[in-house]
């Protein structure tokens, strides 16, 4: 099976070490990747210098689009008529850009995922389950999701790449078949990013999930990493049930889930546990929830398997990123922040520190 990434940055890298990571468990005769990008770099498999060609000459059943967040679009918009298997990195476009453009460029596809990958966390897929179980309703959700990435090398079109994860999980998790309204959002801009002088780098928000009240702050200039989510639901006889999400703690891919109930004398937990990975060799630690995603790809897209859980489809993205291009268009905002103190950035490069470069 053939296996096509645009775009082989720190994305894009994390992509062909899952995919490498697990071909074995799932392709017979392996997986032979190729990639795109602006310049050969030293990776001993095929290289293409475009998009056209690539598809042509290496003719993928599986393709990744991986570039930075501002050239998804145009990217998607080459693969018009591509036959195969699309995953592409969220979010799904720009706000500036066209989605009916985009879905039409993907009517071909014989399936499509958006990478929103904490769908694989092993800690929101029992969350899920737990919350459709025990016939539980969502009352109230809040969250924290942000981390630095002030001086990072990667143009980024902001915050809504960040807060897609938070938005995505509460509705996922609690009701997948509602649509989250947006009833209000302020928000910061700065220099942060090299992509501009007032980049949005920060929003908060309140929004409804049917009758349900969600509110939430996520940043891009978070001093430290902070992800959680918090869950207060009603359960049919009447009972208050809490429940907390944390992720990425201390370390990426290291999730815990907390839930309880309050009772006169203290809280009975019903449920908590801690993600860990003993066996996994230390190269695979940050990426076990997507060899989880790759995984899935690889057996619908190699022998027609269904996923264990459903992908995040082209509707799905395109719905979520209605919701974020109406964030960014209608946020009130303060700004612009200067981080730039000198007369040169200092650049965050793109073999540093990994916990800057989620």
């Amino acid at each position: 099976m053939n296996l096509l990434i645009i775009g082989l940055g720190y994305a894009g890298t994390r992509f062909l070490n899952a995919f490498l990571s697990v071909d074995s468990l799932t392709i017979e005769g392996g997986l032979r990747p190729a990639y795109v990008g602006r310049r050969a770099g030293k990776r001993d498999i095929p290289y293409f210098s475009d998009v056209p060609s690539a598809l042509a000459q290496w003719r993928p059943e599986i393709v990744v689009v991986a570039v930075t967040d501002g050239e998804h679009a145009g990217v998607l918009a080459q693969l018009a008529g591509y036959p195969g298997f699309v995953i592409c990195e969220k979010p799904l476009a720009n706000s500036g850009d066209d989605l009916s453009s985009t879905t039409r460029a993907l009517d071909r596809v014989s399936g499509f995922c958006l990478n929103l990958v904490e769908r694989y966390s092993e800690a929101a897929q029992f969350l899920k389950q737990y919350v459709h179980d025990h016939r539980l309703s969502l009352i109230r959700s809040h969250f924290i999701w942000g981390k630095d990435r002030i001086h990072d090398h990667r143009p980024t079109c902001g915050v809504p790449s960040e807060i897609i994860h938070a938005l995505d999980l509460v509705n996922w998790i609690a009701a997948p078949e509602k649509q989250l309204v947006l009833e209000d959002a302020i928000g910061t801009t700065s220099n942060f990013s090299v992509s501009g002088d007032a980049v949005l780098d920060s929003v908060a928000i309140v929004a409804r999930l049917g009758t349900s009240v969600v509110s939430g702050y996520s940043s891009f200039v978070n001093i430290t990493r902070q992800r959680t989510l918090d869950f207060a639901l009603g359960s049919p006889d009447g009972k208050l049930i809490y429940a907390q999400l944390i992720f990425d703690t201390p370390s990426w891919d290291i999730d815990h889930l907390r839930i309880w109930e309050r009772t006169h004398a203290e809280d009975r937990v019903l449920a908590a546990f801690t993600t860990s990975f003993p066996d996994s060799p230390p190269s695979l630690l940050t990426i076990q929830k997507l060899r989880r995603l790759v995984l899935d790809v690889l057996g619908f897209a190699g022998h027609g398997i269904c996923p264990r859980q459903a992908f995040a489809d082209l509707s799905s993205a395109v719905a979520i990123q209605v919701l974020l291009n109406q964030i960014e268009h209608t946020a009130r905002t303060t700004g612009p922040v200067k981080y730039v103190l000198t007369a040169a950035r200092p650049i965050v490069a793109s073999d540093g520190d990994l916990e800057r470069l989620g």
